[in-house]
């Protein structure tokens, strides 16, 4: 049942059907890798724009978060 593929063309057919099977059989897969990236490039941002934001003491912080709960 085996095939040998000699063609450049052939292989290249065959890794793009065993890719796009891979991606209708794990779509969650597909979907938490993705979520992940979405998340971490969030983060990125978020420190970026807090690098330029001002610094407060930790106990502001803790004051503000405490008095809103």
């Amino acid at each position: 049942m085996q095939q040998i593929i000699d063609d450049e063309n052939q292989l290249k057919e065959v890794f793009k059907q065993a890719f796009a099977e891979l991606l209708q059989e794990h779509k969650d897969l597909l979907y938490d890798v993705f979520s992940e990236v979405l998340e971490d490039i969030a983060l990125v941002n978020a420190i970026k724009e807090g690098e330029n934001t001002e610094i407060v003491d930790k106990d502001q912080v803790f004051q503000i978060l405490e008095s809103k709960s």
